[in-house]
């Protein structure tokens, strides 16, 4: 019995998805619960498991399709056997057929790979593969049509199929790769000129002497990691602590504009910057106004995890009110960052330096970061932004006042 395999149930904030990676091939055994078939989102990329024993039948979307919320991607049969594999779709049975007749010797490629190479003369075992596996890549025979000087330029080729695929350009020790962008990336860039275009963004900056923040750490940070089960101290915890603090004293730093009203969060949801692989996402801690450093801390550090093995889900990545970024983790000095529509104001975060300081008629050396915050101008006034930094600031240079609210 055929048992279809569908992409996942897309939440309301995203349309579509992309086929990324087809892990089985027509013919291949899968078990319930392996994992077949990746789609990436512009968000995240969604894993789809096999939901019985089988073997993978005929393949509908090939890797690079365009799938819709719970649309059919292929299909397993039930109690199948590897040696006795299904016949194919038309799409797929040209790859399967090739893997049979090939014999147990022939290379793993991925179909768009065999086409590729069909198409450009290239034989596949001359070629390494460098997927999952040793699997052979469309990235891989790309690159080995590029490498065979002695080819001919492929006749008639498909302006669609060439689009989609990475091409590799070399003029003697000059070389270009031209990849198609990322969902996550094309995501992040349109959000990025949507947020320019739309709102009357402006930066402010001020300093902050992170002497009290930096003895507090040093002197607690091992019984911390104690007291909570290895949970380490670091310092967004700080700065997610005095963020919530300041904007339960300036709510339009919360605020979002929604048509022509404005909407008051009673609540932080504070997002925090990671860096992935696949580029910059942005984890919302629930409820961080009532969260301890602990709990911030384990938070952060849970999702730093989930970004590097790519596990975030979409309801972990949406719906922020306010924004942190932490651009010092790479040494950043100083920088203006954007804010995330429809959220109002985003605080960045910087590198902390050792510089000489005037305190009380004197030059010391201190740890100084600057912090900067972007804002709509349109929701908050340059005083409000201003004091709202000032708050942040005499809260981190005094951390006592989070505990007695001062």
């Amino acid at each position: 019995m055929a048992i279809e395999i569908k992409a996942p149930t897309f939440p309301e904030s995203v349309a579509d998805g992309t086929v990324a990676t087809w892990h089985k091939q027509p013919g291949d055994a899968v078990k319930r619960d392996e994992l077949i078939v990746d789609i990436e989102t512009d968000k995240v990329v969604l894993e789809v498991l096999a939901t019985a024993d089988g073997v993978l039948g005929a393949i509908v979307k090939g890797e690079g399709d365009t799938v819709l919320s719970d649309e059919v991607l292929g299909s397993i049969v039930e109690g199948g056997a590897a040696a006795a594999a299904p016949a194919a779709a038309p799409a797929a049975a040209a790859p399967a057929a090739a893997a049979a007749d090939a014999g147990e010797d022939d290379p793993v490629a991925a179909p768009a790979a065999r086409k590729l190479a069909e198409e450009n003369g290239i034989d596949l075992a001359t070629v390494a593969g460098t997927g999952k596996g040793g699997r052979i890549t469309k990235e891989d025979v790309v690159a080995a049509v590029a490498n065979k000087k002695s080819a001919p330029a492929p006749a008639a080729k498909p302006a669609a199929a060439a689009a989609a695929a990475p091409v590799v350009v070399a003029a003697g020790d000059r070389t270009e790769k031209r990849v198609p962008m990322t969902r996550l990336r094309a995501k992040i860039a349109e959000r990025l000129v949507e947020a320019q275009s739309n709102m009357a963004m402006l930066t402010t900056f001020n300093e902050v002497d992170m002497t009290e923040v930096m003895a507090l750490r040093s002197k607690y940070k091992d019984l911390f990691e104690k007291t909570h089960n290895g949970v380490r101290l670091g310092f967004m915890s700080f700065f997610v602590k005095a963020a919530t603090e300041a904007l339960k004293r300036f709510p339009a730093v919360n605020a979002s504009i929604d048509g022509n009203d404005i909407v008051y969060h009673g609540y932080a949801d504070v997002g925090v910057a990671v860096s992935s692989d696949r580029g910059l996402v942005v984890p919302v801690l629930r409820n961080a106004e009532s969260m301890s450093l602990a709990e911030i801390e384990n938070g952060i550090a849970t999702f730093g995890k989930k970004a590097r093995d790519g596990k975030l889900a979409i309801e972990e990545m949406t719906g922020g009110t306010f924004t942190i970024t932490n651009g010092g983790t790479f040494g950043s000095m100083m920088s203006t960052p954007i804010v995330n529509p429809p959220q109002a104001a985003i605080l960045g975060m910087h590198n902390i330096i050792q510089r000489p300081m005037a305190i009380n008629g004197q030059v010391v050396i201190r740890p100084m970061m600057y912090l900067a915050l972007s804002y709509d101008h349109r929701l908050i006034d340059g005083k409000e932004a201003v004091t709202f930094l000032v708050t942040i600031k005499n809260l981190l240079e005094d951390p006592s006042r989070l505990l007695l609210d001062i």
